[in-house]
């Protein structure tokens, strides 16, 4: 399973970009889906969650995950609470060992953070909904609120949907661009007329670095692609299929 270099640097801090390999769903979602919103058994998802948590070194009920809708909300995690009572939210913070964040995608970026000390981490999902409202800077600033310098924080991007997976509309692309003329680097054609294929990794691992983190990484993976290793809601609306599962990215602080 993918991890970053940068961050299986630092003491104290542990984690995984899990893959969709091994685990107990069956069907469309053969292997460790890790998504409580799918419409997977609910005993496969909380048997592959727990697998997780023995992986990741944390005991039982300590991984939490958000109901992610796209903002740029940023939860100060403090403690576990149950799936059910997840907030709506698009990352997290800790500065509490023992507390795996969970991060569910399925083409969205997962972004991993640690502080250097090992003493804060953090986890965001970015779609492009969220990596252009500020969910990437939220998450430094929550860091920050928490005592570690931005400069002192190093962030990681999972696999995700990639440049050539990803066509999106005109519309969307002149709505980034609106943003930021500079954004027209993340564009190239696609061969449908009024389409772009949208480098979203290259995306946020610009915004990462003008958000002045000390330093940024990316595991690769396409999601769309690789389907023995990725869930992809993509790929899912193009075979039209009737779900799809989510892997997870953790990052915990050791006790």
């Amino acid at each position: 399973m993918p991890l970053s270099n940068i961050i299986s640097s630092i003491d104290r801090v542990r984690h995984t970009f899990f893959t969709r390999q091994d685990g107990h769903s069956t069907g469309i979602y053969r292997g460790l889906n890790c998504g409580p919103g799918s419409d997977d058994d609910a005993d496969a998802v909380s048997r592959n969650r727990a697998s997780v948590e023995t992986a990741m070194g944390l005991d039982a009920g300590q991984l939490v995950s958000l109901y992610q809708v796209h903002s740029p909300d940023v939860v100060h995690v403090t403690a576990p609470w149950q799936q059910g009572d997840a907030p709506q939210a698009d990352a997290m913070v800790t500065d509490r060992p023992g507390i795996g964040l969970g991060i569910l995608t399925a083409d969205c970026v997962p972004v991993l953070f640690a502080s250097t000390t090992g003493t804060v981490v953090g986890a965001a999902h970015a779609g492009w909904k969220g990596a252009v409202s500020g969910v990437l800077e939220a998450t430094v600033d929550a860091m920050a609120d928490l005592g570690c310098a931005p400069s002192d924080i190093y962030a990681c991007v999972g696999p995700c949907i990639r440049h050539e997976s990803y066509e999106i509309g005109g519309d969307r692309r002149d709505q980034i661009v609106a943003l930021d003329d500079a954004n027209t680097q993340f564009f190239t054609d696609s061969t449908r007329d009024g389409h772009y294929q949208f480098d979203l990794a290259g995306y946020v691992l610009t915004r990462l670095a003008q958000s002045g983190v000390g330093m940024v990484e990316d595991v690769a993976g396409d999601t769309y692609k690789d389907e023995d290793d990725y869930y992809s809601y993509r790929r899912m609306t193009h075979r039209g299929e009737a779900d799809y599962g989510r892997q997870i990215s953790v990052i915990s602080l050791t006790q």
